[in-house]
């Protein structure tokens, strides 16, 4: 009857502590990479009023540009487009940043170079494959909140 007791104790205690499974291992994707802008939705919220979402789609063109994330903070921002009377997809603009991460919060603070006043930004969403970047942008108006998330796919190195 005793092993029977300290049999039954030691399973008590097994499962009381030993499949507990809510330990937060949960997998954590670097920021870092190369990803390709795929679309933007662009939120404009006004004090007392409805938000209102417009949905960008990329053209092919544009899907060609790049955001590099690199591990010393830095990065840059490559934004392709159709310039010229017979259209052919160029890249338009090179900026260069730096940025700070702040995994917990999932704040990123960018810096663009020739830009006085950084960008601030939330990581909405990032696995594997997919970056959902929310970057706030500056109105001259105080009573207007204006976003702009940015959908990336991570290319592969």
């Amino acid at each position: 009857m005793k092993k029977l007791a300290l049999l039954f104790a030691g399973l008590s205690l097994f499962v009381a502590t030993g499949c507990n499974d809510d330990d937060g291992n949960t997998m954590e994707y670097p920021l870092v990479g190369v990803w390709q802008p795929l679309k933007e939705v662009v939120t404009t919220v006004e004090v007392g009023e409805d938000p209102v979402s417009d949905l960008i789609t990329y053209t092919d063109c544009e899907k060609e540009g790049r955001w590099r994330f690199n591990t010393e903070v830095s990065g840059k921002r490559t934004k392709n487009g159709e310039i010229g009377t017979t259209p052919q997809c160029t890249i338009v603009s090179d900026q260069n940043f730096t940025y700070t991460y702040d995994k917990s919060a999932k704040t990123v603070v960018l810096k663009f170079q020739g830009i006085v006043e950084p960008v601030n930004g939330k990581v909405v969403t990032l696995d594997d494959a997919t970056l959902n970047l929310a970057l706030r942008e500056e109105t001259q108006d105080p009573t207007v909140y204006k976003t702009r998330t940015i959908t990336m796919r991570r290319i592969p190195q």
